[in-house]
């Protein structure tokens, strides 16, 4: 029995989960390329330099494929906070300031991770897997910050979500070049800082 070699028409033959990541990764420089409308099964299997049935195989939809897409940035930008955290001095301002750095170097250097986000509003099950990765990432937050807080894990939780949503407001700021990177990275450890280490 000889084993199956690749033609100029088939691609060459990996295994399902070494092929994933390579699709994922090719998914990936399609929207930084195109952006979003740019990405579909029919794109990725071309710029992948496979057949249709491969890409439809792994992701099924479209709106299957910009999930695993945003899963994929979303792991990429958490491994890279954690690496950063590790390595952290261990005082509240050292952690914000990580945080925040980290923060602003995904919404600079991932711009297509925000614009998957977009993507895919109004899908119910994107948009529930965004509240799980979203809540994956408050925890980690929560966990670097609480032996500085003096707050109640609830009450810390809940400060971290809405630190989120004013790091959000001022990527906005960042992307449309309102702000300077090292303001953006200010502000946001400013308000880490002051806002988990209030007691009340």
């Amino acid at each position: 029995m000889t084993q199956d070699r690749p033609t100029a028409t088939s691609p060459k033959r990996l295994p399902k989960q070494v092929r994933r990541e390579q699709l994922l990764d090719t998914a990936v420089a399609l929207v930084r390329a195109r952006g979003t409308d740019g990405l579909t099964l029919v794109t990725l299997a071309e710029a992948a330099k496979v057949s249709r049935p491969i890409v439809y195989d792994h992701f099924g939809t479209r709106a299957g494929l910009l999930v695993e897409v945003y899963r994929r940035l979303d792991e990429r930008h958490r491994t890279a906070l954690a690496e950063a955290l590790e390595a952290a001095e261990p005082t509240v301002d050292a952690i914000a300031h990580v945080m925040s750095t980290a923060y602003f170097a995904c919404a600079t250097d991932m711009p297509e991770f925000a614009a998957v986000s977009a993507a895919l509003k109004g899908n119910p099950e994107a948009e529930a897997i965004q509240h799980e990765l979203l809540d994956s990432y408050t925890k980690l937050m929560v966990t670097a910050l609480a032996p500085y807080a003096g707050l109640p894990p609830d009450a810390l939780q809940l400060r971290c979500i809405g630190i989120l949503g004013a790091a959000e407001a001022i990527a906005a700021e960042l992307n449309l070049d309102r702000a300077t990177p090292t303001d953006a990275i200010s502000a946001l450890t400013d308000l880490i800082v002051g806002n988990v280490t209030r007691r009340r």
